[in-house]
């Protein structure tokens, strides 16, 4: 089996993770920061707004499963897109909306993707999610690892 990656930033990670986690197809999640300037951050680091991380979740999939374009959808589906740098009560650079892809046709595929959901008129204001090479992720530290399955909980309450 063949998989790829694919790594979204979508607000606080910890759902994030939950939902990519539960899809068929994907093969493994972790939760953690990339986008930023500094090396090895931590989650305090991070929650300082001042490093550049956002929170992401790392999903290795298998393409015959799923397609990058139903992670895509999903995607959309379980955040909004339309806040800068803001997911409900959270606010802060950290819980951005962005896709980090690793390859030219997951760059193509999330321009389109973008394109369409922002001309389909789902959302009154305009999508802001930012589209970028993957950089480096650092992995979180352990205890945000399926941090709600952990916790017997299915989603984050808001």
């Amino acid at each position: 089996m063949t998989t790829e990656k694919a790594t979204f930033g979508a607000g606080c990670f910890w759902g994030v993770e939950e939902t990519f986690r539960n899809l068929k197809g994907v093969t493994a999640t972790a939760v953690g920061y990339a986008g930023g300037s500094k090396e090895n951050p931590t989650y305090e680091d991070v929650c300082t707004d001042k490093t550049g991380h956002a929170e992401v979740v790392e999903a290795e999939f298998d393409p015959i499963q799923i397609g990058y374009e139903q992670l895509l959808d999903v995607f959309w589906s379980n955040h909004n897109p339309t806040t800068l740098n803001r997911q409900g009560p959270d606010v802060g650079a950290q819980y951005r909306s962005a896709i980090f892809y690793h390859s030219p046709e997951q760059k193509a595929a999330a321009e389109s993707s973008k394109d369409k959901i922002d001309k389909s008129g789902r959302f009154l204001r305009p999508v802001v999610t930012q589209i970028e090479a993957a950089p480096k992720f650092w992995r979180a530290e352990e205890y945000h690892q399926r941090y709600l399955a952990k916790r017997g909980q299915a989603h984050c309450a808001i």
